[in-house]
């Protein structure tokens, strides 16, 4: 009867199953880091071009800052214009307002009342006269408020009773003070403007089939 020994075959196998683990365990080892390697590397990459794409976004920004600063500036630079422009036309329209407030108080000052002082403030003027009764007081607000293109907003400051004259020339007669704010050419013509299309919005809804 032959016999075998098959230890040392199992030994040598064994110890090549060993080897073989410790191998392919370096190979995972080696292929993790290549893989971790490359992951970083791809990482490191977008990160970076993230950065890059922070980085302008910033840089445009600020130059979008500049732009927005610079607008301002010129926008404040145009209403500063405009306002000096409107300030000089108000200049230029003002000269005649006084014609024409003159012309507007005799016009609709009615009968029985009297004018004694005119005193302008800007764009309000004072007026002080006499009255025969309150009712052509009345009268006269009424027609400055209603009636004037140049005037508006008419304020009865003070009305007392009081008289002039002396003997038998002497009457009774009521004083007031009347504060009136008065328009500028420019007012005039943007109220005229949109009574005028008041106007016009009413006669189309009158008639709506035409």
């Amino acid at each position: 009867m032959i016999k075998i020994n098959l230890l040392p075959h199992r030994e040598e196998k064994r110890k090549q199953q060993v080897k073989d683990f410790y191998s392919l365990l370096l190979l995972s080892a080696v292929v993790g880091a290549l893989i971790a390697i490359v992951v970083g590397a791809i990482n490191q990459s977008e990160i970076s071009v993230q950065s890059d794409r922070v980085n302008f976004i910033k840089k445009e920004n600020v130059k979008l800052d500049e732009k927005i600063k610079e607008i301002v500036d010129l926008k404040q630079e145009i209403d500063a214009l405009k306002a000096r422009q409107q300030a000089v036309e108000d200049l230029q329209g003002d000269r005649n307002q006084p014609v024409f407030l003159l012309s507007e108080l005799v016009k609709y000052t009615p009968e029985g009342v009297y004018l004694e002082s005119l005193k302008q403030e800007v764009q309000k003027v004072t007026v002080i006269g006499y009255a025969q009764s309150q009712e052509r007081v009345a009268d006269y607000i009424r027609n400055l408020s209603g009636k004037s293109e140049w005037m508006y907003q008419p304020n009865l400051i003070d009305i007392h009773s009081a008289g002039i004259g002396q003997g038998r020339d002497a009457k009774k007669v009521y004083e007031f003070t009347i504060n009136v704010a008065i328009k500028r050419p420019r007012e005039k013509d943007e109220s005229a403007s949109s009574a005028a299309a008041n106007v016009e919005a009413d006669k189309n809804r009158a008639t709506p089939g035409q």
